[in-house]
Formats: structure tokens, sequence, C-alpha cells
């Protein structure tokens, strides 16, 4: 006879958090609340609460930065993107990004709003300024990315680019450590290429300036 399964805290919790991320209460990159704040919101304890934090991190929501804080990594975990995205390699991320991203640059270049241009702008100076360290490289990298998705105005690009976020950012960080160098003065170059064709409203260069960046990373894996 099949009896009643209570759910663990933690499960419920994580549950918990994971929704008011999609509501949009926190940003992407943005930094978490404390335990002592979270926990009582909740209604559980400390413990509780880090076992939360703990699931979301290993399925790619947040991360944990020793002496920093909790930060939001992506803004959703779709149950099918992850059995797809934890058999791709590197070269399968890097070949959707091109198919995502090229397109949205294209489209980011035509819809572009003056807000989207300071967010671009912003993304763009905090990708340069970004602390050492690959993660922290790997996060602003993909705050830039995820601002020209943004500019883009559609709905479903931005989807499978959060959808798409956890496994990118392990993919980029693999990538990155075998490479053992962050791009140099060429890489930001490249970037503020992209940059200024989506506030020129150059399409063509906008989506051409995505696909060569994004190519030259695969290249480099041989």
């Amino acid at each position: 006879m099949a009896q009643i399964q209570r759910t663990p805290l933690a499960d419920q919790a994580a549950d918990l958090l994971l929704e008011r991320i999609r509501s949009g209460e926190w940003q992407l990159g943005q930094k978490l609340p404390g335990e002592t704040t979270l926990a009582p919101q909740l209604g559980v304890g400390r413990s509780t609460i880090r076992e939360a934090i703990r699931q979301l991190a290993g399925r790619g929501v947040l991360a944990t930065r020793q002496g920093s804080g909790v930060f939001v990594m992506a803004l959703d975990a779709p149950e099918d993107w992850d059995a797809v995205l934890r058999r791709a390699d590197i070269v399968a991320v890097l070949e959707a990004r091109i198919a995502i991203e090229a397109e949205a640059s294209a489209l980011a270049a035509e819809r572009r709003t003056a807000a989207d241009l300071r967010a671009i702008r912003q993304a763009l100076a905090a990708r340069d300024n970004a602390a050492e360290g690959l993660e922290a490289h790997v996060d602003a990298d993909t705050a830039f990315h995820r601002s020209i998705l943004v500019a883009a105005h559609n709905p479903i690009l931005l989807e499978l680019f959060d959808g798409f976020t956890p496994r990118l950012r392990q993919a980029m960080i693999e990538m990155l450590r075998l490479r053992s160098d962050h791009g140099g003065p060429d890489d930001h170059d490249r970037h503020a290429r992209l940059a200024h064709a989506v506030s020129s409203q150059d399409a063509v260069t906008a989506a051409s300036e995505s696909r060569a960046h994004l190519l030259r990373l695969k290249e480099a894996l041989g």
C-alpha cells in the first residue's frame, strides 16, 4: 500500500528559493541575503537553508564564493535541459552558443533601446574589471552576453540562454582551464566591437562578431 511521502524541508526550501529567483526577485549575478535573513523568511533553520543552497548550487542556479556570499548564476533549472546539457561536451556547448547568440546579436542591433545600451556598456565594463579567477571572469562574461540577449527582445532566445547558463558556465570554466588564459586585450576588444555593432544598429556586423568570437573559442580547443 502506497504511503504519503514527506518532502524534506531542504527540498521545499530549495523549491521556494528557485521560485523567488524565477519570479525575478533576484537578478543574474545578484547576491542573495544571508542565512539569518532567509531562514526566518522561509520558516526553517539555517542548516536547512545551507542545504537548500547546496542543492541549487549543484544544479547550477547558485554559486557560493568564499568570503563573499551566495550569488545567482542562472534564473532557472529546467530538468529537461539539465539532462541534455550534462551530456554535452565543450564543443557542443560552443556550437549551441553560436546558434543562439549570433541571431540574438543581430536582433539586438535592430531592437536595442537606450536602456539596453546602458546595460550592455555597464556589463562590458564589469567584464573588463572582473576580479581575478576563472569563475569571476566567466560570470562577468556571461552577464555581458546575457545583456545582448536581453536587448534582442526575444523571450524564447532569452529563455534558452537562461536554461543553458549552468552548463555554459561549467563548459567555459573547463575551456579556460585548458587554455590557461582569459584571452587578454584582444578578447576584450572583440567584445567591445560586438557592443559597438549593437550600438550602431549594424545587425550584420553584430552577428558576424558574435559568430567569429565563438568560432575562435571552438578552434582554440583543437
